[in-house]
């Protein structure tokens, strides 16, 4: 007979909640439920009373951040007696998937598992005391790079992440980085570049709002920083390849090889052996001040325990605070989001308590290539969108005329975009553009299973993907005027023939092929999304956050996206990653001078 696990009374001397075990038929299942880059396979293995072992047996999720909760979730489900439990945070997709195969086992072996209280787990709390050279808190792309960097430096380094894994914003960029003045953009053609017009571009895209001091640091620094990146830390970049990007005056961008995914995992990988202590799901709850200097952090862990971290230096570098709503501005507010769960601006309200002078906190990176997974959230099409435009997609408002130049920046589509009736846009594709859009779609996380579902719908549930054998009928679908479609795909094939953009410049070079004349043709949304903020908190050149009064913080420095004003309004393709890796690099040597100079 089944029976319903009941918990009850804990007694003191046990770590878990005693219960009423339920009659599970003994033996071995399998079953798979869908991850976020595939299938996720588990094993579970039950006795009559109980789930005695959960094992992954196959999963392609994200390195660091999805294979983190299928390296931790199976012995959480084992000690909670349940799939019942809270998602990893950080990896919602692939703790689901996990979460819903070891459901399914429990239904094979002829338990309900809507019926499997999870056992509480008694939190062993304790109190430790740390002392260090240099306490990091955040591990994004900045603190990964300062935690290196500091320990190449000699000196000893706590590194505290409030998530299960580190990588942050950086590990789930879109791959390409800035590389101004390195070796690798020089043997890859580029020669002519130089920080002044680097300088210059960052401007012009930023609308001259930048904080000048730290983007001429940004540009005298991310040459060196690229060098070392490749050569001392060991991280690989695709040979000769500099795309073309319409932000800048010379290529600059380098593309990491295997994508942000495997940059973020060779830092994991080095900082694991570098004698670096990383302290993971602790989130610092405060600094410690004494006589005005900071001279450490108290924090606290999943488990309970309670640290207090003493440090010669302290660097935050917890990213921005686009997952807070209650810190956006409504333009931004209005965006879907795509960044990490993480970004909830901690590090910058714990330097506004200490009075920390702050600058552009209104504005944020949006992009005009969204499409709305989930009420309010994003996820990019913009490699998926180059894959198109190669082709002979194009852009349209919802009249179904062209808008802009499809190859300009995304600083310069988006801002025609939000002029546009319902402020967003459409991809308009015949078979082959849509060949080119579908191939790139899983670069930035769009596997080809999830477009296929979307496509299926036709329409009918969100996101936008649509399919039809005619203009007019794909028009129809989307709710795009059919009649201007059709007028602006006879305009732009005139265009293509003529070698010659009348309407917005698009450069020849991407106008190589007419829009078919037979169908299918595809449409797919685009909307407005963001994860990057661009304001943050004000420093000196040696990156130690000011006061309003525009004396420094004694001892407490700042790197990454949390350091406001580099970008001014909007940062360029590249700009953000560059910008961490740099920083944090930077705030790392102005540590050590300080503290080997006894400062």
């Amino acid at each position: 007979m089944k029976r319903t696990m009941i918990a009850f009374a804990t007694l003191a001397a046990m770590a878990t909640t005693a219960w009423a075990s339920p009659a599970f038929k003994a033996g071995t299942y399998t079953a798979e439920a869908a991850g976020i880059h595939g299938p996720v396979v588990v094993e579970v293995t039950f006795s009559k009373d109980r789930i005695e072992k959960v094992n992954i047996v196959k999963q392609t999720e994200t390195e660091g951040i999805g294979s983190k909760a299928a390296e931790i979730l199976p012995s959480k489900i084992v000690d909670a007696q349940s799939p019942n439990i809270d998602a990893l945070t950080g990896a919602t997709i692939t703790s689901t998937a996990i979460r819903n195969a070891v459901a399914d086992c429990v239904k094979q072996a002829g338990v309900d598992p809507a019926t499997l209280v999870p056992v509480a787990v008694k939190k062993a709390a304790k109190n430790e005391e740390l002392t260090t050279d240099v306490v990091i808190v955040g591990g994004g792309g900045s603190g990964m790079s300062a935690t290196i960097r500091t320990r190449m430096n000699g000196l000893d380094a706590i590194l505290v992440e409030k998530m299960p894994f580190i990588g942050g914003a950086a590990s789930i960029s879109g791959g390409q980085v800035v590389a101004q003045g390195s070796k690798l953009q020089k043997a890859f053609g580029s020669t002519e570049d130089s920080p002044e017009s680097m300088i210059k571009d960052f401007q012009a895209n930023g609308h001259n709002l930048n904080d000048l001091s730290k983007l001429r640091i940004y540009a005298n620094n991310v040459g060196p920083m690229i060098d070392w990146l490749h050569e001392e830390v060991g991280v690989k970049f695709i040979p000769n390849d500099l795309p073309f990007l319409a932000e800048y005056s010379h290529p600059r961008a380098l593309e990491f090889e295997g994508g942000a995914k495997t940059m973020a995992q060779h830092l994991r990988e080095v900082i694991a052996g570098n004698g670096a202590k990383v302290l993971y799901q602790t989130r610092v709850t405060e600094l410690i001040v004494e006589d005005g200097a900071v001279v450490g952090v108290k924090a606290e862990d999943a488990n309970g325990t309670a640290y207090t971290i003493r440090a010669k230096k302290t660097l935050l570098t917890t990213g921005g605070y686009g997952a807070n709503k209650d810190m956006l501005s409504p333009e931004l507010k209005a965006a879907l989001y795509y960044g990490p769960v993480s970004s909830t601006g901690d590090g910058l309200r714990m330097a506004q308590s200490l009075d920390a002078k702050t600058q552009l906190l209104q504005y944020g990176k949006r992009y005009p290539n969204g499409i709305e997974v989930a009420p309010g959230i994003a996820k990019s099409t913009i490699y998926a969108n180059v894959g198109a435009f190669d082709q002979a997609g194009i852009l349209v408002d919802v009249n179904g005329k062209r808008f802009v130049n499809e190859k300009a920046s995304n600083r310069h589509i988006l801002d025609p975009m939000l002029q546009t009736p319902n402020k967003q846009a459409y991809v308009f594709m015949d078979q082959k553009s849509w060949e080119g859009f579908y191939k790139r779609l899983p670069e930035t996380g769009v596997s080809h299973e999830d477009a296929d579902k979307y496509l299926a719908d036709n329409g009918k549930n969100a996101p936008l993907f649509v399919k039809a054998a005619t203009i007019e009928e794909v028009a129809k679908l989307a709710g795009v005027n059919a009649e201007n479609l059709k007028a602006t795909v006879a305009r732009y094939n005139g265009f293509v023939k003529a070698k010659k953009d009348a309407d917005f410049d698009r450069p020849a070079k991407y106008m190589n092929a007419e829009i078919s004349a037979e169908g299918p043709y595809y449409i797919v949304e685009q909307k407005p999304r963001f994860a990057t903020t661009m304001g943050g908190v004000c420093t000196d050149d040696n990156l130690n956050i000011v006061k309003t009064n525009g004396q420094v913080i004694p001892n407490l420095y700042a790197a990454g996206e949390l350091v406001g004003g580099v970008m001014g309004d909007d940062s360029p393709a590249g700009a953000n990653v560059g910008w961490a890796l740099t920083s944090g690099k930077f705030a790392a040597d102005r540590i050590a001078e300080a503290i080997k100079a006894g400062k």
